[in-house]
């Protein structure tokens, strides 16, 4: 009788389920997962490397147009359908006004970022101000100025008047020209600098940039705030205790109001973010708090986004049985050099640097990678690269929970006994090894510093998920 070594299966072929779960030989599904979105880790040096400067050489009237391919598809008046937000029949409302359009579209961006300039203007001088950016005497002068009129706030009527007289007084041609009164000739005064940039320029790039990260961090604001909308719209079980805490506190703050001294409360309050951003406190004190107390902190913060998830969830993460996958961030610190921190000298430079994955060396852990330590589990193919996605096997009946993301484990509680820092960040040396939860200054001099962060996600089993 004749034997077969071997039976080949063709590839639209599908393995039969056995009758007992545990002899299932069908392949695992794939399931695909983003990545996790990584913000700046607070422990760091310096801000982090300058980013390259765009080229305005590189075709500043075709930008706009290349940020509005993707709307192209939209007709070419599209009427925009009204929005009632309970403001009467017959309101006239911005949404209301102009069909969608992309000509207009179009124009008014160009309008927008031509003028944005004193709006971007104004905010750096106030991050100047307020972040001890520029000198600690301009800082200074503004505290002093806001106490001023923290005693004396009916000054605060004369503050329009008081603009208005300054922008007429730095504007006048004898300060733009000064000693052309004394002079028998004048010569004639020069045309003032255009207030709108020309597109394609540097200072119209750099409007666009700010733009850019303006909506950056609207968005971000409207992330953090829509995560407090459950427990405002009675859509938590959460909401009547926050309601009688409201109330309770309400009636128990009024007799308080008339005991606090106004002017002294606002004074503290005001100078409290001058204090906060001071470079002392921001790399003195912060640290030493956080070395003092990190592990505790630590230890309430993942207290406090595990409530968060565990009051996301619904009834059939509950009924079911949940388990965590892991994942691992890796970075590699770039030695570099920078200025010292505010108010030195810009000859007194040290040597610093910033994280980055692209700084991993050849034939290393990736930037993103599925085993502890580093090397095993990271793709199914083989591969060590993580790119845009990630895939799991997951076995039958299991998915990834719906109402949450990935977490950064902030306790590091992987990496015992040190632990991790504020941000989850584990760090080592040149070649992964004697984990510590802030990097050594021999490290950081010798350009040979590692870093790598764990990372989490729950899983939940439902045996009714199709495969």
């Amino acid at each position: 009788m004749a034997t077969m070594d071997y039976v080949e299966i063709p590839s639209y072929a599908t393995r039969l389920r056995s009758a007992k779960p545990t002899d299932d030989l069908r392949p695992a599904p794939k399931i695909v997962t983003s990545l996790p979105r990584p913000e700046h880790s607070p422990v760091r040096s310096t801000t982090g490397m300058p980013a390259a400067p765009m080229s305005p050489s590189k075709g500043g009237s075709n930008l706009t147009s290349m940020l509005l391919s993707s709307a192209l598809q939209l007709p070419v008046n599209a009427p925009a359908a009204p929005r009632d937000y309970g403001s009467g029949k017959g309101a006239r409302l911005l949404s209301t006004r102009d069909p969608l359009s992309i000509p207009i579209t179009t124009t008014n961006f160009r309008r927008f970022v031509s003028k944005s300039t004193p709006i971007f203007w104004l905010q750096d001088r106030v991050e100047e101000i307020v972040l001890w950016k520029k000198s600690w005497k301009y800082t200074l002068v503004w505290m002093a100025a806001y106490a001023f009129l923290c005693y004396f706030p009916r000054l605060i009527l004369l503050i329009p008047h008081a603009v208005i007289i300054g922008v007429l007084l730095a504007t006048h041609p004898s300060m733009r020209n000064p000693g052309a009164s004394e002079s028998p000739s004048p010569k004639p005064q020069q045309p003032p600098p255009p207030s709108q940039p020309n597109e394609g320029s540097v200072d119209w790039l750099a409007n666009l940039q700010a733009i850019q990260n303006l909506m950056g961090a609207v968005s971000d604001g409207h992330d953090l705030i829509v995560q407090v909308v459950p427990y405002l719209s009675y859509s938590s079980p959460y909401t009547g205790l926050i309601l009688t805490f409201a109330l309770v506190t309400f009636f128990g703050m009024i007799p308080l109001v008339n005991l606090l001294p106004m002017r002294a409360t606002f004074l503290v309050l005001g100078l409290a973010p001058f204090a906060w951003t001071h470079p002392f406190t921001q790399h003195t004190l912060l640290p030493a708090l956080q070395a003092a107390f990190g592990a505790h902190a630590n230890h309430w913060r993942a207290c406090v986004l595990r409530i968060i998830d565990d009051d996301n969830l619904e009834d059939k993460h509950w009924g079911s049985e949940l388990r965590e996958v892991e994942l691992f961030e890796n970075e590699r610190w770039v030695p570099g050099t920078s200025g010292g921190n505010v108010g030195e000298e810009p000859t007194k430079a040290k040597p610093e640097g910033t994280w980055s994955k692209a700084a991993l060396k050849s034939g290393e852990r990736k930037a993103w990678t599925r085993g502890r330590d580093g090397w095993s589990g990271v793709n199914e193919d083989g591969s060590h690269e993580v790119s845009s996605n990630l895939t799991f096997s997951l076995a039958h009946g299991w998915s990834f929970v719906e109402t949450e993301d990935w977490r950064p484990d902030l306790e590091g509680t992987w990496a015992e006994p040190l632990g991790a820092d504020e941000a989850g960040w584990v760090y080592t040396n040149d070649i992964w090894h004697d984990s510590r939860p802030l990097p050594l200054e021999e490290w950081r001099s010798s350009g040979g510093m590692t870093r790598r962060r764990r990372w989490t996600r729950r899983i939940y089993y439902s045996p009714n998920v199709p495969v």
